[in-house]
């Protein structure tokens, strides 16, 4: 597949879902290599390595499906104190693959971090005691198709290509290469990145992304990397992930489903060389933490956008709520209604199906405090039709791509933001031939 990157970077795309796509220059500590497996016919980019030379302190979170895949449980399996390498397959997801599915990863692992070893022993001086890259330092992510034979054999035999190809010094290309040689039916790559001190150091966070279907959080979400020169322990990592995700990729959803490979991950190199941050309350970690964050709930928001047969991109804001958890549970249920969705997709003000949404969440509300509004448009006014609603002012304003609704319910001083999609007739095309 030839990759036209003038879609990508340069002048807006009207045509394309993602606008403002950001530049990711260099980031010390991560080398890059994409190629086609062949996985793809016709053969396109599939296989996508993120090489870390002297290591990566790290943290992730996973689908908590009780039916996970096989790189799922590899990964949790892992206890080394830093990571050489995350792979990463399309095409595939070795979900319900067994025991040959697990062997197959062990393969694939013990091949590239031979390979990756012989890299090594090149690349030290004289004076350096080289390291030896071991299996257990080799991360995986799979998507693609759940119960088909996982490749190995394909894989395994484009090692040596894969590591020879491997670019050290990275640009705007080899970032967005590798973020669409990760796409399985995404339109767009996904990638974020922010900027800020750690102390007087001058630090980078880095992001790329996958999802466009099965999108539904049940702790990840779809497929996340986030990179940052920075020097944190992976003990502050895991914390500063578990804390950011619940209103990032956990507030997301395309279509209700969650998958059986769902990971996001954050690697730090540590090549900043800033003061190592060993506790999450250290003042120091608190810009990083922000700027974090905006990476995270960026590359989620480019996900839910890009998801599949999408035309608009919903931001469902729940306020006023006795507890997180309610306003949670009434964006979701909103957030999940083919009803509502297909309203959407019409461009059709149909507030009665919201009103059912919220309803069905189960939540207690005082009817004669909820008010309801699309963008500007006051809809529901303490709980009942606005005296200034006019459907075809908000019909109207149905047509853009990006639509608020606001949901007030005045019972206490808790929030929730979800965001979603529409639910489209190209959305049943798409998934009606997935494997055709």
């Amino acid at each position: 597949m030839v990759l036209n990157f003038s879609n990508f970077f340069g002048s807006k795309n009207k045509n394309s879902k993602m606008s403002d796509f950001q530049d990711l220059e260099h980031l010390d500590g991560v080398a890059i290599s994409v190629i086609s497996a062949k996985l793809y016919n016709p053969p396109r980019d599939d296989l996508v390595l993120f090489y870390f030379r002297n290591g990566a302190n790290f943290a992730s979170v996973y689908t908590q499906s009780s039916i996970v895949s096989e790189n799922i449980k590899w990964n949790k399996n892992i206890n080394s104190k830093k990571i050489k390498a995350l792979l990463i397959n399309t095409r595939n997801a070795n979900a319900f693959t067994g025991k040959k599915g697990y062997q197959g990863l062990e393969e694939i692992a013990y091949e590239l971090s031979s390979q990756l070893t012989l890299l090594t022993l090149k690349q030290k001086s004289d004076d350096e005691k080289p390291e030896e890259v071991k299996p257990k330092e080799i991360l995986f992510g799979c998507t693609g198709t759940i119960g088909e034979t996982f490749p190995t054999s394909k894989i395994k035999n484009c090692i040596l290509d894969l590591i020879e190809k491997i670019k050290y010094i990275q640009n705007k290309y080899i970032w967005a290469k590798a973020a669409l040689g990760m796409m399985t039916t995404d339109l767009v790559p996904k990638l974020a990145m922010e900027e800020c001190k750690i102390g007087n150091t001058s630090v980078k966070i880095y992001g790329v992304a996958k999802g466009s279907g099965m999108i539904y959080p049940n702790m990840a979400t779809t497929l996340g990397y986030v990179f940052t020169d920075a020097k944190i322990s992976s003990k502050v990592l895991k914390k500063l992930l578990r804390k950011n995700i619940d209103t990032t990729f956990n507030a997301i959803s395309c279509d209700g489903d969650t998958s059986t490979n769902d990971m996001v991950s954050i690697f730090a190199t540590g090549a900043a060389n800033n003061t190592m941050v060993n506790n999450i309350n250290d003042e120091r970690v608190h810009e990083f933490e922000k700027k974090f964050h905006s990476v995270l709930l960026n590359l989620a928001k480019r996900v839910t956008a890009d998801g599949e047969g999408s035309s608009k991109f919903i931001t469902i804001n729940v306020s006023g709520a006795r507890n997180e958890k309610d306003a949670k549970k009434i964006a979701f249920s909103i957030a999940n209604s083919p009803l509502v969705k297909t309203a959407f997709a019409g461009e059709d003000p149909n507030y009665g199906r919201i009103i059912a949404a919220i309803g069905k969440s189960e939540i207690l509300i005082n009817l004669s405090r909820l008010n309801i509004s699309m963008g500007p448009y006051k809809i529901i006014e303490k709980g009942e039709l606005s005296n200034n609603y006019n459907e075809n002012e908000v019909k109207n304003f149905m047509k853009n791509e990006k639509i608020d609704l606001i949901i007030e319910l005045k019972m206490g001083s808790k929030s929730f933001t979800a965001y979603t999609m529409d639910l489209t007739k190209k959305y049943i095309e798409i998934n009606a031939d997935y494997r055709s």
